[in-house]
């Protein structure tokens, strides 16, 4: 089958791998109906976070069950599936109080940028549509699978809500799905942090009431300009930096709830500064498979539409223009149709 692996910092190929195989009885084999590229895949590709060897590449996946193994009963084969990035048995005690990406037997999903994939611990970690779905609908399952499930969790920690004021940091797809989620969460005022005008438009397409171009301590000054001197009442991070983090905290009220899921790299928070803030933060990876029934339930009956996050799409064969693409900010979001 195809696949693409990433051989070097900039270095993505599409070439030929080994067809995935039923490894163990908990395993699904999924044929992939659509992939695309994360924010998170270009860390290794921009050289910031170390490549030890080639790696397949691709987290984020939708496709039909094409093979299942012997103690697999929640899905079948010919089911349309979508799953989270991490598999989990979703039975243990953490799974259970919603933090499957933490699970006890968690195993990481990767390899999805291609035709086939094998997904472990099929039945805690996909869930199977109502039906075939219409074409249409497949980005915005494919979107379910990582960015809309991480933009719900930051808005759920953020603790976005009726009557909230919402500063969302970051305007890659998380960002501007976590501003989607506080939307559907009930938030009143929703302030996207935005510097391109393509993805401004978009924030205020989902649900943003308010656009601040700033950022750092000039952003944090815009977002206490709006809210009569206090900041937000919740936070979204969804970038993962120093600078992003701290824009996160100082933008957020006293007493108000900051939700990261911004995968970070060398962030450091200053003790003194956290303690004098009586801000709340909490985030991680975020459990996606936790709000997926939910998730599928809302794109299925066309409540949201969080498939408009993809600005462009390729064939599977050019995944390196999908990366370059994203690398360079022309598309926010690149679907890959194996």
């Amino acid at each position: 089958m195809l696949g693409t692996v990433l051989h070097a910092p900039g270095d993505v190929r599409v070439e030929e791998l080994p067809r995935p195989t039923i490894q163990k009885p908990t395993d699904a084999v999924v044929r992939l109906a659509a992939a695309c590229v994360c924010g998170s895949d270009l860390w290794p590709y921009r050289g910031i976070e170390q490549l030890a060897e080639p790696r397949p590449m691709g987290h984020e996946y939708v496709g039909v069950v094409e093979e299942i193994g012997a103690d697999v009963r929640t899905v079948q084969v010919g089911d349309f599936v979508v799953g989270s990035f991490f598999a989990s048995d979703n039975t243990c005690e953490t799974c259970r109080a919603g933090y499957q990406t933490s699970c006890v037997h968690r195993d990481f999903v990767g390899g999805s940028q291609a035709e086939l994939m094998r997904v472990p611990l099929a039945d805690g970690t996909l869930v199977a549509t109502p039906g075939t779905p219409d074409p249409d609908l497949i980005p915005s399952l494919l979107a379910a699978s990582d960015v809309l499930g991480t933009g719900w969790f930051a808005a759920v920690a953020a603790e976005a809500g009726p009557g909230k004021t919402v500063a969302v940091v970051g305007d890659g797809a998380v960002g501007l799905l976590g501003v989607l989620a506080a939307r559907q969460l009930g938030a009143e005022r929703i302030i996207a942090m935005s510097r391109h005008a393509d993805r401004q438009a978009l924030a205020r397409e989902l649900g943003a009431t308010d656009v601040v171009a700033e950022r750092g301590d000039e952003g944090v000054a815009r977002i206490k300009e709006l809210t009569g001197g206090l900041g937000a009442h919740s936070t979204i991070e969804a970038v993962g930096t120093q600078e992003s983090m701290m824009q996160a905290i100082r933008a957020t009220r006293p007493g108000g709830h900051v939700g990261y899921v911004g995968v970070a790299h060398d962030v450091a928070l200053p003790g003194d500064e956290l303690f004098f803030s009586h801000v709340h933060l909490h985030g991680g990876p975020a459990p996606v498979r936790r709000f997926l029934p939910q998730l599928v339930d809302l794109i299925w009956t066309r409540q949201i539409d969080p498939g408009k996050v993809f600005d462009l799409t390729l064939p599977l064969a050019d995944a390196a223009e999908a990366y370059r693409a994203m690398d360079e900010r022309r598309a926010i979001k690149v679907l890959l149709q194996p």
